[in-house]
């Protein structure tokens, strides 16, 4: 059934299941590559078999030409756990200077409105896809985030610094999606032909910089290791049942390792539909998931032109070597750590490294 965000609004026991599927390669068929990848393949698969009175929302990270790319974590949380919004100010809709998938394609909300995602991907040299991590790493925000960018006049680090050692900083603070469920089904080739038969890459000349009894996994399904535990780390509950690994393609070429050759390999299809079949058991014997005290489903980033007025005057005055007194900008320029005090913060460190030396 096609989602309908109204629902978001219903009492839990008024509204249907809803699930998120999220097709995890950087592959595309429109530009470069010109072939769509496996996930999105699976994806599409999974939609047709979950029961349809569901509502189904489904997005390809990767697929459309020129389409925007998920912006980095800038880190916020490691200033102060108070200056990391939920969901994440850093970026806004549609903002031509810092174009963020995150937010137009409205992912904070659909998000919050699942009961339970369903994450397939590759394991792109030892990890999941750069749109997977770069997703999980701007989920950052739904551990603990600031519900109220206002109490730190948006995002003013000071302000944040001091909240979060303050009474109301415990009011705030909560693991804003906690109580829904995540799966993963990640798959690999295994190096394809590329593997010689003592374990080492055929085209590797200096053999002794590998030892393959020291790669990093056992197990492969560890390569997605890091997004399992931000996610049990955040209340969002993974059964070991559907964190799922699967080899396909292994000893091919790449080139005869393609969605087409992936849906007559019986096993592995037979290993993601048996992983279908254990998340539907799962999510209909848990029920649906209320939403938390602080949701993201309905919030609007407009701009912030008026509330970064103030951050800009404090920006310009750090470019001339005036922090905040006490800030940590003032310590760290006091002691001599960072270096930073520039009028030209962009480009390239080299280059400001060496001007401020000549």
């Amino acid at each position: 059934m096609k989602p309908d965000n109204k629902n978001g609004n219903l009492p839990v026991e008024q509204r249907p299941y809803r699930i998120f599927l999220i097709a995890g390669s950087n592959r595309r068929q429109y530009n470069c590559p010109g072939v769509d990848s496996k996930a999105r393949a699976l994806m599409l698969r999974m939609a047709e078999r979950l029961p349809q009175n569901w509502e189904i929302d489904l997005e390809d990270l990767g697929n459309v030409y020129a389409q925007e790319r998920i912006q980095s974590c800038n880190s916020c949380v490691s200033t102060s756990m108070a200056l990391c919004v939920w969901p994440c100010n850093c970026y806004r809709p549609f903002d031509h200077a810092e174009p963020d998938l995150m937010w137009n394609l409205d992912m904070y909300s659909r998000l919050d409105l699942a009961d339970a995602w369903a994450i397939i991907g590759p394991v792109n040299w030892y990890g999941p896809s750069s749109s997977l991590k770069l997703m999980f790493d701007r989920l950052v925000c739904m551990s603990g985030g600031n519900p109220d960018e206002d109490s730190i006049e948006h995002k003013n680090p000071e302000l944040a610094m001091q909240l979060e050692k303050s009474e109301r900083w415990k009011e705030l603070t909560a693991n804003h999606l906690e109580g829904r469920t995540a799966a993963f089904f990640c798959y690999g080739d295994a190096g394809g032909d590329e593997i010689g038969d003592d374990g080492t890459p055929k085209l590797l000349q200096h053999k002794a910089y590998f030892n393959p009894a020291d790669e990093p996994f056992k197990n492969e399904r560890d390569a997605y290791a890091p997004l399992v535990w931000q996610c049990r780390y955040s209340g969002i509950e993974v059964p070991d049942q559907l964190w799922n690994y699967t080899i396909g393609g292994a000893g091919k070429v790449y080139s005869d390792n393609q969605s087409e050759d992936m849906i007559n390999d019986n096993y592995f299809m037979n290993e993601f539909d048996r992983w279908i079949d254990r998340f539907v058991a799962f999510v209909e014997k848990k029920g649906k998931v209320p939403p938390g005290k602080y949701r993201a489903f309905g919030v609007k980033r407009a701009s912030p032109f008026f509330k970064e007025i103030p951050l800009a005057w404090r920006e310009i005055k750090m470019r001339f070597g005036n922090p905040p007194a006490g800030s940590s900008p003032e310590k760290q320029q006091r002691l001599g750590i960072n270096k930073d005090v520039t009028l030209f913060p962009k480009g390239s460190e080299s280059k400001r490294y060496y001007r401020k030396k000549d």
